[in-house]
């Protein structure tokens, strides 16, 4: 069973999945998929190249796979990616990919909040948490089980590292490496996300062999060249210290400083 609304308007082209439900006033363009399950709330358009998982929930006045805003943009055939049991709050707003990478993505199991902004050739993990008003520009990569707070502003190519956690009104114009809490504009290293950490099941050893690898990035006064010498040489068996030396090494950006 497919529900439409009388005032939508559903383009026959598009492809519905089982269960459906789309809202009042809604409008699905042509080159649109939606997964089995998911409902569509009132005033949300799905514009072509739209791709949407299982049992996605699309509240009032989300924007999915608009045109991106980079003067670059051919009009070449490109699309964003929902994954399954996302949930994308009210008057959200998400662009679909240029010719770089034909695409963006959000993954599964996340949640946008109202008025977030993820811009064209972005790519975002599973399990991530954006707060009302997050604004990431193009080609941003997050990694999963990230939460970033609210009215956060994030640079355009910047990569923020799984399990870190953004505070709110931060301004993060460099790279963030997995494990952190990082506040501020720009944002600074504030800790590990511990709380984080443990909620999600990392042991003892692991918590200290991370806090231990950024105490010598950060804290121990060695240039940064050293500092990773010495982090790979006394902690690189750890799995979760070679996930932050893996990270470190592939930065553009730089990373965040203390």
């Amino acid at each position: 069973m497919v529900e439409i609304h009388p005032t939508a308007i559903v383009s026959p082209k598009a492809k519905l999945g089982t269960d459906v439900k789309i809202g009042p006033f809604s409008i699905i363009h042509d080159d649109v998929e939606i997964g089995d399950g998911s409902i569509i709330d009132s005033h949300v358009v799905l514009y072509d190249g739209a791709r949407l998982g299982n049992r996605v929930r699309l509240f009032q006045g989300v924007s999915v796979a608009n045109t991106p805003q980079d003067l670059k943009f051919g009009n070449e055939v490109t699309y964003f990616y929902i994954g399954d049991e996302t949930q994308i709050r009210e008057f959200v707003t998400l662009h679909r990919g240029t010719h770089a990478t034909g695409k963006s993505e959000v993954g599964k199991n996340c949640l946008l909040m109202a008025y977030t902004h993820v811009a064209h050739d972005c790519i975002l993990g599973n399990n991530i948490i954006l707060a009302n008003g997050v604004q990431i520009g193009g080609h941003t990569e997050i990694e999963d089980h990230v939460i970033v707070g609210g009215l956060v502003g994030i640079h355009q190519f910047t990569k923020i590292g799984a399990h870190a956690m953004v505070g709110s009104n931060s301004k993060v114009s460099a790279d963030v490496p997995p494990f952190l809490m990082v506040q501020g504009a720009p944002a600074r290293y504030e800790g590990i996300n511990k709380i984080g950490l443990r909620r999600r099941g990392f042991t003892p050893e692991q918590l200290e062999a991370i806090k231990e690898a950024y105490r010598t990035l950060y804290l121990s006064g060695l240039l940064f060249s050293q500092a990773k010498e010495k982090i790979a040489k006394e902690l690189g068996h750890h799995e979760v210290v070679k996930n932050i030396l893996d990270f470190i090494s592939k930065a553009t950006r730089g990373i965040v400083r203390k």
